[in-house]
């Protein structure tokens, strides 16, 4: 029996999470669930599944979750903020942290998971765009292991050899595929993205996600972060990860070895085919999702990625490259720009273009502790929200 907190439990991660826990309820327990804002909807995965700790990071949140739950006798405590986040991601009885906070906001109770050398589940990109070698350094000084829960990045794990830590060299691999569908637009005339709405960047044509994530998708700034990812989960550098556009997303990413073997992990596009790995490696076991027949989908095809249709792949590409705290710059940055885009204050092209703008103006110094790390993503997003503002 294996206890698990899940972080971010309302969001697509979470809710996936909690369904594969439910069909092997005789290996977890759900020790902690935390949220957002939607005490509503953690109220009834608490009543569902009776967690020891809930947590809202907003305390007015947390107040409302209290007096939902307290008629209901569940046993759940309730906390807040921060140092909720941070109590139940290094908890001592804990064995699994699955890490489903989106964005930034992700960072610091992963890492204190990862300090806590618990096994992190790592969905939130984020962590580690904007930390890497901090994170990085966390998991190996503390003995945390570190199981990626995006599709991609998954994929790439499914088909590497044992012992690959050491690089790409020491296991024979020449390089990453990571593949990516094009999202909504990926044949949308460049003349008519200026008009795009929210709705339909939102719209994405196999996987169902958050807004955030949609959006990343449709400006494939998902796979310019996930690039980002894959140089520190594998250890290699940028010019051995390459970004291939296939739209039927049943070839989640592949690995091509110096013997010109390449091996592929396909599957369904459906998030708990990876959350289920990762909860039970080395091992396997039901995730419930349908069998993949390939016999119906009938053809998969595979495209160059375009860096004019896709501009934040190419800063994503520009980002890894330029090292030091760049990448903290371009996540931060790229949160505003598409937070203001949901909200309608910039049209869709003005995405690559704000992140640009605040990559030009700030200084790529290297952050060395999660105080730096937090102060630089602090700059970027006051940088990037003065340039939405104009």
């Amino acid at each position: 029996m294996r206890t698990l907190t899940i972080l971010g439990a309302t969001g697509t991660i979470g809710v996936n999470t909690l369904d594969v826990v439910a069909r092997h309820r005789e290996r977890f327990r759900v020790f902690a669930l935390t949220a957002n804002r939607d005490d509503a909807r953690l109220a009834e995965q608490c009543l569902r599944h009776r967690p020891r700790f809930a947590v809202m990071a907003d305390p007015d949140a947390a107040k409302r979750l209290s007096q939902r739950l307290k008629s209901a006798a569940t046993g759940t405590e309730v906390l807040a903020g921060r140092e909720g986040l941070e109590t139940v991601a290094a908890h001592p009885e804990v064995d699994y942290v699955m890490a489903g906070i989106v964005g930034a906001a992700g960072l610091v109770p992963t890492l204190a998971a990862a300090r806590a050398g618990k096994r992190v589940l790592l969905a939130n990109k984020e962590a580690l765009v904007m930390s890497g070698d901090l994170f990085m350094r966390a998991v190996r000084d503390h003995g945390a292991e570190l199981l990626p829960i995006d599709s991609e990045h998954n994929a790439v794990f499914q088909c590497m050899p044992g012992g690959h830590g050491d690089g790409l060299d020491g296991a024979g691999v020449s390089r990453i595929l990571l593949t990516g569908s094009g999202g909504p637009f990926r044949n949308t005339p460049l003349s008519a993205l200026d008009a795009v709405t929210p709705q339909q960047a939102c719209a994405h044509p196999n996987w169902v996600m958050g807004p955030k994530i949609s959006v990343d998708s449709a400006t494939m700034m998902n796979k310019g972060l996930e690039v980002i990812e894959a140089c520190w989960l594998f250890s290699t550098s940028v010019d051995r990860v390459e970004v291939v556009v296939h739209p039927q997303s049943i070839v989640h990413s592949m690995v091509e070895y110096a013997d010109g073997s390449v091996l592929a992990q396909l599957g369904n596009p459906d998030m708990r085919t990876p959350i289920a790995h990762a909860l039970s490696w080395p091992e396997r076991m039901q995730s419930g999702v349908e069998r993949l027949d390939l016999t119906a989908i009938g053809r998969l095809d595979f495209e160059r990625a375009d860096f004019d249709r896709f501009p934040c792949l190419k800063l994503g590409y520009q980002t890894a490259c330029a090292g030091g705290g760049a990448s903290t710059v371009l996540n931060a940055a790229n949160e505003v720009a598409v937070e203001a885009y949901l909200k309608e204050r910039i049209r869709f092209t003005d995405i690559p273009r704000i992140i640009e703008h605040t990559l030009e103006r700030l200084c790529y110094r290297a952050p060395t502790s999660l105080e730096s790390v937090l102060a630089l993503d602090a700059e970027a997003r006051a940088t990037a929200e003065a340039r939405v503002s104009r």
